[in-house]
């Protein structure tokens, strides 16, 4: 894990799920998955979009900043099908399913309105690859 990732993870479980910097005031969860090859567990930080008409579902954005390439998360955990979250402090079960076509691109639209930076990311990677959209579902109640 890089140290920036460390850094972002120790932030957010000290401030109950909330970090500064350029992530300050942003939606941010962290993702535990599974290696689909090493099978080692994994722990990601990112931002996230909660759905707006369902309370049960949220969005992450594959962007690696940018990169010509997905993130190693993104095929972990579409191929697994679910992932754990933690939100705030707590910790969820989700399913995980890809979101793709017009539905794909009308949530990555919102999240890059909101987010300009998502908007520089999907232009990094124009003709390139396009940065997948996924659908993290669970009971946030638990």
């Amino acid at each position: 894990m890089s140290d920036w990732n460390t850094q972002v993870i120790e932030e957010f479980r000290a401030n109950e799920g909330r970090v500064g910097g350029p992530f300050e005031g942003s939606p941010m969860l962290l993702l535990h998955h599974r290696g689909r090859k090493s099978g080692r567990d994994r722990l990601t930080p990112m931002m996230y979009m909660a759905d707006e008409d369902d309370p049960a579902k949220i969005y992450v954005f594959g962007s690696k900043a940018g990169a010509p390439t997905n993130p190693d998360w993104y095929f972990n955990i579409v191929d697994a099908g679910e992932a754990e979250v933690e939100v705030g402090t707590q910790t969820y079960r989700v399913s995980a399913a890809e979101v793709t076509g017009a539905e794909r691109d009308r949530i990555y639209a919102e999240q890059a309105r909101r987010y300009p930076g998502f908007a520089d990311y999907e232009k990094k990677v124009a003709g390139v690859r396009t940065i997948p959209v996924v659908a993290l579902a669970g009971s946030w109640d638990q």
